[in-house]
């Protein structure tokens, strides 16, 4: 009888320890991983999870034990070969040691991703630094990865240009970034301000101010620029009558409209300073000048509204006042016509052109575009020759900015001082629309062949150092957010086009000096036969029309009006010989009526038709 009640006893003792298996465990094939995800029951005799894989139908294998926290896994299977069928099987574990009877399964295939799917996925998994890991009261992009109610003004600025890639990406639906980006305009008017600026570091929460240094507690107009570069991207963007967006607009130009430029000049003076504090005033005294990240300060404070902007002539005196071109020369047989020797780190070509578009003009110092172009292949061609012996350096591996190191935090740069063999992937993939064929390369490299240690659930880690063994677990704001954005400016160009849009944006460019640039921006790789990435607008259009496009190989190029019926009424380019490299071309049509038309672009291999519409 004892007997028969111990053995009873043990039976549902057992009983009450049998782990459950995840729930809802779903599985998606990539180019060279596999992301598995599920959600956890509430189970406290769950001790772990053992994961079993088997590949092409061949027998299951334990793979790995997973903490009973996690519900997400990457499993990187290029090593083992590409176009693989992937079974996995998945069981709870307890304290004994003992499974869950049933195993939670799921399949999933790997395939050869072209170019176009590998930046959508990089994108998508960037994207989920600004929207998953977004602050859950602000909206806001957390500093980095570890920064709990940390916030940061000028990463959240780069990360609400994110969301509108992610709304045309279709990774979110246009009303749910709509929502977040209420909830974020609202806290940054609740937030602190400085004469009108935020801080660069806020708390998530609460709004105030976190200091970014003993003296750095107030207004950060660098830090401020960024986010209002992204704020009117936005604002240009959400462009619809409906009440939301009515109300986005209103509320971004009243931050807009809020901020004192001119203060920041410290009682007038003909530079613009960085910080200002009620407690510490103009105590850093820390003038924003270039060649640096700092260009679209000057571009938006020029351009501001009524008297808070500063006069024009603060362009050249202020941020090409002080060793603006004493870097410029000719590095390894690129021309760089301003910045310091070797052009600096990366991030000083991606920053203020996540929304300013440099391309088709310049001022009296270069082309913007030319000059990042160059500046990128300046970096990269000093990786190639790697003075300094460092592993990891090559061809497809290269990339010196801002980042995380095995020693602190660093601004890398192609000099014997700030470069001590950390590369930082944002550095080549933010320079995606200088150096397509290039930055591509890399982004194969990082991923297919160093994606075991480099790529996480938010996309590429921040940094590797092969000669420490190194590499990063973290994400900053301020890296990840230039990957989404460049490369959507390079596949897209939707940034470029909503915040050039901008009125302001328009006159702030037009009292700078900045003039139309015909300067041939070469593409290195054709992607088509003749000519790619074909942009005609506006459309409607009622007197000009500007049809921009990519000329992949030099051709003879002819550009015709043709009317409904499909009779040609216009030739607007007659074989014009173009070569290689990106164009914006005008033309007049206000003496053409209104209607429907078909403008036709022709080489002698190739024809593109696009349909537009005129109105008086």
């Amino acid at each position: 009888m004892t007997l028969l009640m111990l053995c009873s006893l043990s039976v549902i003792v057992y009983a009450q320890t049998v782990p459950s298996i995840p729930a809802d465990l779903r599985a998606t094939g990539y180019d060279s991983h596999v992301e598995l995800r599920w959600r956890n029951p509430s189970n406290p005799e769950l001790a772990s999870y053992r994961l079993y894989r088997s590949v092409n139908g061949a027998p299951h294998e334990r793979l790995r034990s997973v903490s009973p926290n996690d519900t997400l896994l990457l499993d990187f299977v290029r090593p083992i070969g590409t176009n693989l069928m992937l079974d996995y099987r998945m069981v709870g574990v307890n304290a004994l040691g003992q499974e869950s009877p049933t195993p939670a399964e799921v399949q999933a295939r790997t395939y050869d991703m072209d170019d176009a799917e590998l930046l959508t996925m990089v994108q998508e998994y960037t994207f989920r630094y600004f929207w998953d890991f977004g602050h859950p009261v602000s909206g806001l992009a957390r500093e980095r990865n570890t920064s709990g109610d940390l916030v940061t003004s000028g990463g959240s600025g780069f990360g609400v240009m994110a969301i509108l890639v992610g709304i045309e990406r279709g990774f979110i639906t246009r009303q749910q970034g709509l929502q977040r980006l209420l909830t974020i305009v609202d806290f940054l008017e609740r937030a602190d301000r400085f004469q009108g600026a935020h801080s660069h570091w806020l708390n998530g929460i609460t709004g105030k101010v976190i200091p970014f240094s003993a003296q750095d507690n107030g207004g950060d107009i660098v830090e401020s620029a960024f986010l209002l570069q992204g704020l009117l991207t936005v604002r240009e963007y959400f462009n619809g009558d409906s009440p939301d967006e009515v109300v986005l607009r209103e509320k971004i130009n009243g931050i807009w409209q809020g901020v004192d430029w001119n203060w920041y000049r410290k009682q007038n003076q003909n530079v613009i300073f960085w910080h200002w504090s009620p407690n510490f005033n103009f105590a850093i005294n820390l003038p924003v000048r270039g060649f640096n990240e700092t260009h679209i300060v000057y571009i938006l404070a020029i351009s501001a509204p009524g008297n808070r902007a500063v006069p024009p002539s603060l362009y050249r005196q202020g941020w090409a006042g002080g060793g603006y071109t004493n870097g410029s020369g000719t590095y390894y047989g690129y021309r760089l016509d301003t910045g310091p020797f070797r052009g600096g780190p990366l991030f000083f070509s991606h920053y203020s052109y996540l929304g300013f578009d440099p391309r088709y003009l310049r001022d009296e110092f270069t082309n913007y575009f030319i000059r990042n172009r160059n500046h990128t292949l300046i970096n990269r061609a000093y990786c190639i020759e790697n003075p300094k012996r460092f592993p990891g350096y090559s061809a497809v591996s290269w990339g010196l900015t801002a980042s995380d190191n095995p020693f602190g935090y660093l601004a890398h740069e192609p000099t014997n001082e700030r470069d001590n063999g950390t590369i930082t992937p944002t550095a080549a993939l933010s320079s995606m629309p200088y150096t397509p064929e290039e930055s591509m390369a890399v982004l194969k490299h990082f991923y297919r062949d160093r994606g075991t240690q480099l790529w996480g659930p938010m996309g590429f880690y921040d940094a590797f150092n092969d000669a420490q063994n190194w590499v990063a677990s973290s994400y900053l704001a301020i890296d990840q957010g230039p990957i989404i954005c460049m490369i959507e400016n390079y596949r897209t160009g939707l940034l470029w086009e909503h915040f050039m849009r901008a009125p302001e944006i328009q006159a702030g460019v037009a009292k700078i000096g900045f003039v139309p640039d015909s300067t041939l921006v070469s593409l290195p790789k054709p992607l088509l036969e003749n000519i790619s990435n074909v942009r005609v607008f506006p459309n409607p259009a009622s007197d000009k029309l500007n049809v921009e496009m990519e000329q992949l190989q030099t051709a003879g190029v002819r550009i015709e009006l043709l009317d409904a019926t499909g009779r040609l009424r216009q030739v607007l380019l007659d074989e014009r010989q173009l070569l290689p490299g990106a164009y914006r071309l005008e033309f007049d049509v206000q003496h053409m009526t209104k209607g429907l038309y078909f403008l036709r672009i022709r080489t002698a291999e190739q024809q593109e038709t696009k349909k537009i519409i005129l109105y008086r």
